[in-house]
Parts: C-alpha cells; sequence; structure tokens
C-alpha cells in the first residue's frame, strides 16, 4: 500500500488515479498511522512552500514525514514535495521546511524569452545510476509547473537535471528518498514508468 499524503494539494487526485492505472493500492489520508503503515508515501504539491509549511504543522503531517523517512521505507516528493524536503526556500522567509537535504530553493531568473513560472515540456539529463529514472532514456520530455527550481549542495545527490535560463536540478535521491521537480503523474508514459519504478522499488523493501 502507497499512502498519498493528504494536505489539500490540488494533484493530489491526479497522482492517486496515475498510481492506480499503473495498478498499485494506494490510499489518499493525513492520517498518521495510515502514513506510518503504508509500504511506501508519496508527498505531492502544488502551492507556496510557506503555506504548504504551516498546514504541514497544522495537521502535524511534517513531523510525520520526518518519521516516515527516518523509518527507511521508500519515499517520493513530487514538485514542491521534493523542495518541501530541504531546510527553506527563497519563496517564503522564516519557514522551515523538513530539512532531509541540503541545498537551495531560489526563483528562476527572469529572461529573454522565459516565461514564469516555468510551465511545460522540458528535456531531462538523466543520472544513470538513478533507480527512479531507470529506462526512461537519456533526455526524455516530462511535464513542469514552477517559479522555484532546486540546487543541490551535494551533486551526488542529483538524479537528473534540465535547463530553464539556469541549470535546475530536476530530481534526486539518496537511499529510501526519491523526489521530482516535475510531475510524473502528468508526463504521459514517461511518468508512468517513473511511477512504476517507484512502485517496483516499494515492492522490493
Amino acid at each position: 500500500m502507497i499512502a498519498i499524503i493528504d494536505y489539500g494539494a490540488g494533484n493530489i487526485q491526479s497522482v492517486a488515479k496515475a498510481l492506480r492505472h499503473i495498478g498499485c493500492d494506494c490510499i489518499v489520508t493525513k492520517n498518521k498511522e495510515d502514513i506510518l503503515a503504508a509500504d511506501g508515501a508519496v508527498l505531492p504539491g502544488v502551492g507556496s512552500f510557506g503555506d504548504t509549511v504551516d498546514t504541514m504543522n497544522a495537521y502535524g503531517i511534517k513531523e510525520t514525514v520526518k518519521e516516515y523517512i527516518a523509518g527507511g521505507k521508500p519515499f517520493l516528493g513530487i514538485c514542491l514535495g521534493m523542495q518541501l524536503l530541504f531546510p527553506e526556500s527563497e519563496e517564503s522567509s522564516g519557514a522551515e521546511g523538513l530539512g532531509i537535504f541540503e541545498g537551495t530553493i531560489t526563483k528562476i531568473p527572469n529572461g529573454e524569452g522565459l516565461k514564469i513560472p516555468h510551465m511545460g515540456w522540458n528535456s531531462l539529463m538523466v543520472n544513470p545510476k538513478s533507480r527512479l529514472l531507470k529506462g526512461i532514456g537519456e533526455e526524455p520530455y516530462v511535464y513542469f509547473v514552477h517559479s522555484y527550481y532546486l540546487t543541490a549542495k551535494d551533486c551526488n545527490l542529483v538524479a537528473a537535471r534540465t535547463e530553464y535560463g539556469v541549470k535546475i536540478d530536476a530530481a534526486v535521491e539518496k537511499g529510501n528518498v526519491f523526489a521530482t521537480q516535475f510531475h510524473p503523474e502528468k508526463s504521459g508514459e514517461t511518468g508512468l514508468k517513473i511511477l512504476r519504478n517507484f512502485a517496483k522499488i516499494v515492492e522490493g523493501c
């Protein structure tokens, strides 16, 4: 069973639909016991960093996520769910993220011909050692919607990069924790392949 962590994010049902489409049992829940009992967990995300941190704190989800990750079972963050794995974001001064990894979240700079938010399909430069992105090709296209981007402190954390005016760390993974800035649930067959990879990692644990 995969728990999709519910703090009111708008893309939760899309993630659930995609997981069910590939044959995964999943529940959408904010209940601590359900999350901690799950074989795998997904933290989707849209919206602002600060508002989401406030909501997670209000529901007690932030500490539950930390406890889940510390337990060693597979975890997948999506979009804002990836950014929340880091200590803070330029978007929301004073808001404290989960602090699982080190890195900076900064606004994509305005550039000639670039629209912010970055919304649309971009190719990835994939780390061939990535377990989450295994078998999706060297430069697959995936779907992004974001205004802020990650620069990870540890380059060994990075599973994929893209470019949109700047170099963007578009996916990270270490141990039991995986995350993507892009939306696998909106990325067609490539995205479904990524979700299948995550499901296999869950099954293998």
